[in-house]
């Protein structure tokens, strides 16, 4: 019994057609395309005010976030003013320095008065977060 040897394999095929692989490369690139744009981005955006004379900061800091609405964030939560009193009083007895960052349309007068808080409870550290220009 002999077998047909296929004929068309051995000689070679005469032309690739890519014609599918170009096809389907492009379905991937634009299923990427459109999945990473659903993608939402962790965290608080927050557009920092900016600074001529801003200095960076090496030292971890503690961070309280103010939204451009005068919510206030602590680690990525929304916490009211008794919350962060109490928070407060723990990171005083431990001596950590504090870095606010405020929306640059955030109220003054909420800056103020957790920088107020802060200097109440005897934290000596207060920093506010900027972009240098």
């Amino acid at each position: 019994m002999q077998f047909k040897r296929h004929m068309e394999l051995e000689h070679g095929l005469k032309q690739i057609d890519i014609a599918p692989l170009i096809d389907v490369v492009f379905q991937l690139l634009i299923f990427f395309m459109l999945t990473s744009s659903f993608v939402v981005q962790p965290g608080i955006k927050v557009n920092l005010p900016k600074a001529v004379t801003s200095e960076i900061t090496k030292i971890e800091n503690i961070e309280i976030i103010l939204s451009s609405e005068n919510v206030a964030y602590l680690g990525g939560k929304v916490i009211n003013m008794q919350e962060l009193r109490a928070f407060l009083k723990q990171v005083a007895k431990r001596n950590l320095p504090i870095l606010i960052k405020s929306d640059r349309r955030a109220s003054l007068g909420r800056v103020v008065e957790i920088w107020d808080m802060c200097r109440d409870l005897g934290i000596t550290q207060i920093n506010i977060a900027t972009n240098q220009e």
